[in-house]
């Protein structure tokens, strides 16, 4: 019964080889049928295996990967309260943004390209959420920076679109090379790359060696989490189709740092100064994201920004010890991301391709439906009382709270800063695309295809209603998820009720405060950004330039020197050199070539006389 969970990862690799292989022979409808099938599939093999997760879950092993000496790797997965939810999540998100695909890509070309990429995203993401071996789920880690990298840049014929897809390759390569060591160390702790093994063992490190594998993972981490310092490549990532870009920021790539944190919390809960450093990491990304996305004109910009931001909210909770706020907040965010993602792409195309929103202004008069779906997704991110946003988003900010250092204090300001900031870009964006008049002649695209339309509703849906999955006691609720997770769930972290309820209202004026500071500023104003701050803010507080100045160009100076002196005065040299040396020696021997019997036997002569030159000094 247990290997039945390889289904789960099995259907989407299935689909995604099937339109690699056939793809160009079959229709339009076909491939793309067999792509959301074969997700589709994966989902319900998630449901109908749901009872496996109970209790300390199921384990299950297919065969014997890698072997030599005592060095072990099977292919084995492990579907527990973690990975389960998890994997329903990624399951249920993706199915919908495949179908949302169908619709998006009607008119593109190779299609059998792009749902075989897509199909291999789901199953990269899905093995690492499921693998319970380092190195499995570090084959899943490389196959979603490949997927992502192929993706971001699927359209390559324009170079925005291939270099969006190189940066984000390299950038997260950087990432990966932390990963990797600490893979290799845990493996030379503890003999063994098993990810129970290595959390049942972890308590018998030492604090400094907790502290740099701490930190070695939550480098990996920020790498694919898009979190600072290496965060540069997600606003670029736009470039790839929308539903790319969905993919990305719901379900896949971006959240699979904050999994392998949670996944790793045993070992990395054990050092208190790597969880303030996580805390830190994950509130000062929030909102440093959160300020470059008040000013962004791009639709698509806008949200990837803000995607950066909410997971940062999610790294803070992992930092302060909650694993079931950081899942919690994942899963809303899932939602209404997609949602927000796909709205902005219905957009776009009502727009005939259009992304600056600075060109857009009276979208709610073309399409009323899109109106509401999107400002369900925009009180999700804003944080509307009683949205799963709210309730998420909340719900980490009560647990930093709790933690009651001066520290932790601090981080919350932060993140209750960041909330306000967020309701102000969020409310931003709807009244520049939806609300007041037209503010450019723009070309309209006929019809929103129906694939597109329908499955906005089902992400609003969970969106608004996401809060049930998780609770709180204060309104009667039961933590569904966090006592489904049970022990992985994290620390028990308390305040008071009336702390409680005062952490409510704050919240509340935080959002109300966001939507007035909207509301107020485009009564009198465009909403555009201008001056030295928003330029500052506009360009992502010029970090891509600081990455050129101190990593770019020092790289490509000792790059070209390397090639100067290295590959072309000293390779390039000896090689050619020891070739002339070669055809010089030759050239004198030709000279010996003459056809003459003289020449030969006075070379013959010659040739025996240093004969017995040679033996008569070895005889004396």
């Amino acid at each position: 019964m247990e290997n039945l969970l390889f289904l789960i990862l099995a259907f989407p690799l299935a689909g995604a080889l099937a339109n690699v292989l056939l793809g160009s022979l079959l229709p339009r409808a076909l491939r793309a049928g067999l792509a959301v099938g074969a997700v589709a599939a994966s989902l319900a093999a998630t449901l109908v295996l749901w009872p496996l997760a109970a209790g300390a879950g199921t384990r299950a092993t297919l065969f014997t990967w890698l072997e030599s000496g005592s060095f072990r790797v099977p292919v084995e997965i492990l579907f527990d309260p973690l990975s389960a939810s998890m994997t329903l999540m990624v399951t249920a998100v993706s199915t919908l943004i495949h179908l949302y695909a169908v619709g998006y890509m009607e008119e593109e070309v190779d299609t059998a390209r792009f749902f075989a990429l897509l199909n291999l995203f789901v199953f990269a993401m899905l093995l690492i959420v499921l693998a319970d071996n380092l190195l499995l789920l570090f084959l899943g880690w490389e196959g979603v920076g490949f997927c992502s990298y192929a993706l971001i840049g699927f359209w390559y014929a324009r170079t925005k679109n291939a270099s969006a897809g190189r940066k984000a390759f390299l950038v997260t390569r950087i990432g990966d090379v932390f990963l990797g060591i600490a893979l290799l160390w845990l493996f030379a702790l503890f003999g063994t790359l098993s990810i129970s093994s290595v959390n049942a063992q972890a308590a018998t490190l030492g604090s400094g060696t907790l502290l740099a594998l701490s930190l070695l993972l939550l480098g990996g981490a920020c790498g694919k989490s898009a979190q600072l310092p290496l965060m540069t490549w997600l606003p670029d990532a736009m470039a790839g189709p929308t539903p790319v870009s969905a993919l990305i920021h719901a379900a896949t790539m971006v959240t699979a740092g904050v999994y392998l944190l949670c996944r790793l919390f045993p070992l990395v809960s054990l050092s208190p100064e790597a969880m303030a450093v996580i805390a830190l990491v994950g509130a000062l990304t929030a909102f440093y994201a959160a300020t470059c996305a008040l000013v962004q004109t791009e639709i698509k910009r806008v949200l990837a920004f803000s995607t950066m931001s909410q997971v940062g909210f999610m790294m803070l909770a992992v930092g302060v010890g909650s694993v079931s706020a950081a899942l919690f907040h994942l899963f809303t965010h899932a939602f209404f991301k997609a949602l927000l993602f796909m709205g902005a792409g219905c957009v776009i195309h009502l727009a005939a391709g259009e992304n600056d929103m600075s060109k857009m202004g009276g979208m709610r008069k073309e399409s009323r439906f899109l109106f509401w779906m999107f400002l369900a997704g925009v009180l999700c991110l804003a944080g509307a009382p009683l949205t799963g946003g709210f309730f998420s988003k909340d719900g980490i900010l009560l647990a930093d709270f709790a933690r009651a250092t001066p520290f932790y204090w601090a981080i919350w300001l932060v993140g209750s800063l960041t909330a306000l900031l967020t309701a102000v870009y969020a409310f931003r964006v709807l009244y520049l695309v939806f609300l007041g008049e037209p503010r450019s002649r723009r070309r309209k695209s006929p019809y929103l295809p129906g694939l597109m339309r329908w499955t906005l509703p089902p992400l609003a849906l969970a969106g608004l209603c996401g809060g049930l999955l998780n609770l709180p006691p204060l309104i009667g609720g039961n933590e569904l998820l966090k006592n489904f997770l049970g022990p992985l769930a994290g620390a028990e972290l308390h305040v008071s009720v009336g702390m409680e309820w005062l952490l409510v209202l704050v919240a509340t004026a935080l959002f109300l405060l966001g939507w007035a500071l909207v509301h107020w500023h485009f009564r009198y104003a465009a909403g555009v950004p201008g001056g030295r701050l928003g330029d500052f803010l506009y360009r992502g507080w010029r970090a891509d330039e600081v990455a050129e100045i101190l990593v770019v160009r020092p790289f490509r100076v000792v790059g070209e020197s390397l090639w100067h002196w290295g590959d072309r005065r000293l390779i390039d040299a000896a090689l050619e050199g020891a070739g002339r040396l070669c055809m010089a020696g030759g050239e004198r021997l030709r000279h010996w070539s003459t056809g003459r019997l003289s020449t030969y036997l006075a070379t013959l002569a010659w040739g025996a006389a240093a004969i017995l030159v040679y033996f008569l000094f070895r005889a004396l």
